[in-house]
């Protein structure tokens, strides 16, 4: 098995090649996995609050990924599409978790390997975090955690980009509100 370089290939060519040879189609998904896997998974991480669950996400997104490749499916924007699919992956691994009367943490922050000075202060912005209404909540994770773009967000969400710009501001707003009285004890 001949190991292919596909570093410089843009994310549509890496998608096209999943229904090529066996071989390319292996090369081309490593690849598109090394660019977004530490990306989503840290997303369902997020969601979840469960590495394990998060793992079995993120290799889901791309079996997923893969096969609409495979199939031909046309894409224009290949990141919003895979966190599209974690997403909606994540959203019905904790539906099936709370029928089930299992807990899942909302947009967990790990804190194992922050340093011990800062851990109360994550633990208060996680907290706060727990109390921005869900739709605003999402969308200011995506954007501030996940880096993504309003017009990814839009995507993702099936929001109009006024609609995410306005959520994410919100979200903003309300966790200045809920941390204001511990901020300003550091002042």
């Amino acid at each position: 098995m001949m190991k292919h370089d596909f570093s410089h290939q843009t994310d549509a060519a890496l998608y096209a090649m999943f229904s090529g040879t066996a071989d390319e189609a292996r090369s081309a998904l490593e690849e598109a996995y090394n660019r977004y896997s530490q990306r989503i998974y840290a997303y369902c991480r997020r969601i979840l609050g469960d590495d394990h669950a998060a793992a079995d996400m993120l290799q889901e997104t791309f079996v997923r990924y893969y096969d609409q490749g495979r199939n031909g499916k046309v894409l224009l924007n290949h990141a919003s599409y895979l966190f599209k699919i974690a997403r909606n992956l994540c959203y019905t691994h904790r539906d099936k978790a709370s029928r089930i009367g299992g807990e899942v943490e909302d947009y967990h922050v790990p804190v194992s390997d922050v340093p011990y000075e800062h851990r109360e202060l994550i633990g208060l912005i996680k907290n706060a975090l727990e109390e921005v209404p869900h739709d605003l909540r999402e969308a200011f994770v995506l954007r501030e955690y996940n880096g993504l773009s309003y017009q990814e967000i839009s995507e993702i969400i099936g929001e109009s980009m006024d609609v995410v710009k306005v959520r994410i501001f919100r979200a903003k707003k309300k966790l200045r509100e809920i941390l204001k009285p511990y901020v300003s004890e550091f002042e």
